[in-house]
């Protein structure tokens, strides 16, 4: 598990005026309904972001970090993965999430993340021009993934992603991806070292960055320690949808 109850997402850099968040259900392409988290900034940019979570699925972390990126002018919705499975009464940390995990199927992933683009794209949502991903763990290569879904994303984020989960995709990869790194996770530097390389032989955009000596799940507030390291993190998220934006654009 990758956040408890007691995380908090770090405050971005940027802020603008408090955004306001409500809870959703969406629809997607099988007509599953399942839940999410929309925020929507005070001064919106024409971005848009889709968090993909953990193995926990949608909970407390991630609606706060929703309300985070648009304090940083990016309207977000998180979504849950298990509107199949779990229905979608709120959960807290006795959630026996991995018989659920082990249900989803990248398709599944693919087809919810969609109905959370369209919903950005949507006047409801902001009409969002620019739309990326973000995911943590689980979600970290979920969200590579959704570049070989046709989203039409102008990129996808991840933190502490497994690189083997994304490998069946490699050959349709379509948007620029930002990988960023636990130094001290348990996925082995070279796996990514890997990852970087097929990546490059395949010609897609990505940028890597390690965080030497962070743990697993370090982008966490509670986290004084790694406070410096969440503040970078922020900063490259935040250049890469700016650069990205311009570039889609």
């Amino acid at each position: 598990m990758c956040y408890s109850d007691d995380a908090l997402p770090p405050l971005p850099p940027i802020r603008g005026g408090a955004p306001e968040g409500q809870p959703l259900m969406l629809t997607s392409a099988d007509q599953t309904r399942f839940s999410a988290y929309a925020a929507r900034a005070d001064m919106p940019s024409a971005a848009g972001i889709v968090i993909l979570p953990d193995v926990r699925g949608l909970h407390h972390f991630y609606e706060e970090l929703a309300l985070r990126f648009a304090e940083a002018g990016i309207n977000a919705v998180a979504i849950d993965y298990f509107g199949r499975t779990a229905g979608s009464v709120p959960r807290d940390d006795s959630f026996e999430f991995r018989p659920h995990v082990e249900k989803t199927t990248p398709e599944q992933i693919a087809a919810d993340t969609g109905a959370a683009v369209e919903w950005l794209r949507s006047k409801a949502g902001g009409g969002c021009q620019h739309v990326f991903t973000v995911g943590f763990c689980f979600g970290g290569s979920n969200s590579w993934n959704q570049a070989a879904a046709g989203h039409g994303l102008a990129g996808c984020i991840g933190f502490y992603g497994q690189p083997q989960r994304t490998e069946p995709f490699l050959e349709r990869l379509a948007s620029p991806l930002l990988i960023l790194i636990a130094g001290a996770d348990f996925t082995p530097a070279e796996a990514y070292a890997k990852f970087a390389d097929d990546l490059a032989a395949r010609g897609v955009e990505f940028e890597q960055h390690t965080y030497e000596g962070a743990p697993h799940s370090f982008f966490d507030r509670t986290f004084k320690e790694h406070e410096a390291a969440c503040a970078d993190a922020w900063k490259r998220m935040l250049a890469f949808i700016g650069r990205h934006q311009a570039v889609s654009g």
